[in-house]
C-alpha cells in the first residue's frame, strides 16, 4: 500500500500494515477508573476530565507523548488538535491507523496554560503510564517531544543529540525512539523532514522486529 504524505509534505513510503487485534483481558478497566478518579496532585483542580490513552491495547508501536492540551481535556482523548492532526498524518506515513497503535501521555491531567509538567506532577502521574506501557507490551515505544524522552530515558540530553539512536527503557529494554512533538513541527515545518527520517527508523525496526 501506499499511504498519504500530503500532511507531512513528504514523498510516500511503501509499508504493511498490521492488522488489528482484538483486545485482551486485562486489568485496563480499573487503570482507566483509576486514572479517573485521581486526585494525588493539584491538575485535578482544573481539569474538565482526564486524559487516558487511545488505540489498540496489543499495539506494535506506543507512542508517547507530554500532557493533556485543551482540546484533549474536553474530549478526553489525547492528540486531537492541530497536533492530533498532525500526529494521525505521521502514524499514516508509516502506514498505520491511530486505531492501530496505542497514544498516551506522561501526564493524565492538562497542566494550567499548557505549561511544562512539572517534577511532582511527573513523579505522581507516571506509574499510570508505566502500568499502560506494561499491559500494551509494544515491540516499540515512539517519544515525541522534549518532556517525553527526558522521563523516559531519565535524561536532560537535547532533543537533537537523542534521535537518530535507538534508546531502551524500563526493565525489558523496550526499544525506544524519539522524535519531535508535532506541536513542534507546526512552529517548525523545516524540521519535517528530520522527522521523517526519524518515522522511517520506526518503520524499519518494527519491520526487523517481525
Amino acid at each position: 500500500m501506499q499511504p498519504h504524505y500530503e500532511a507531512l509534505g513528504l514523498q510516500a513510503w511503501e509499508w504493511r500494515k498490521k492488522p488489528v487485534e482484538t483486545p485482551a483481558v486485562s486489568d485496563w478497566e480499573s487503570l482507566q477508573q483509576a486514572v479517573s478518579q485521581c486526585t494525588a496532585c493539584g491538575l485535578h483542580q482544573g481539569r474538565t476530565q482526564t486524559v487516558f490513552g487511545v488505540g489498540n491495547p496489543q499495539a506494535q508501536l506506543m507512542i508517547i507523548g507530554e500532557a493533556p492540551g485543551f482540546h484533549e481535556d474536553q474530549q478526553g482523548e489525547p492528540f486531537v488538535g492541530r497536533a492530533g492532526q498532525l500526529l494521525t498524518a505521521m502514524i499514516k506515513t508509516m502506514g498505520m491507523t491511530r486505531e492501530e497503535v496505542y497514544i498516551a501521555n506522561i501526564l493524565k491531567c492538562r497542566p494550567p496554560n499548557n505549561r511544562d509538567p512539572q517534577a511532582d506532577e511527573v513523579q505522581t502521574c507516571t506509574p499510570f503510564l508505566h502500568q499502560q506501557i506494561a499491559l500494551v507490551k509494544p515491540q516499540l515505544l515512539l517519544a515525541v517531544g522534549r518532556i517525553a524522552a527526558h522521563y523516559l530515558l531519565k535524561t536532560k540530553a537535547s532533543l537533537e543529540s537523542l534521535r537518530n539512536k535507538m534508546h531502551a527503557y524500563g526493565d525489558h529494554n523496550t526499544p525506544l525512539i524519539i522524535t519531535y512533538h508535532p506541536a513542534y513541527l507546526l512552529r517548525n515545518p523545516a524540521d519535517k523532514k528530520k522527522a521523517f527520517l526519524d518515522l522511517q527508523f520506526v518503520m524499519r525496526t518494527l519491520r526487523q522486529s517481525r
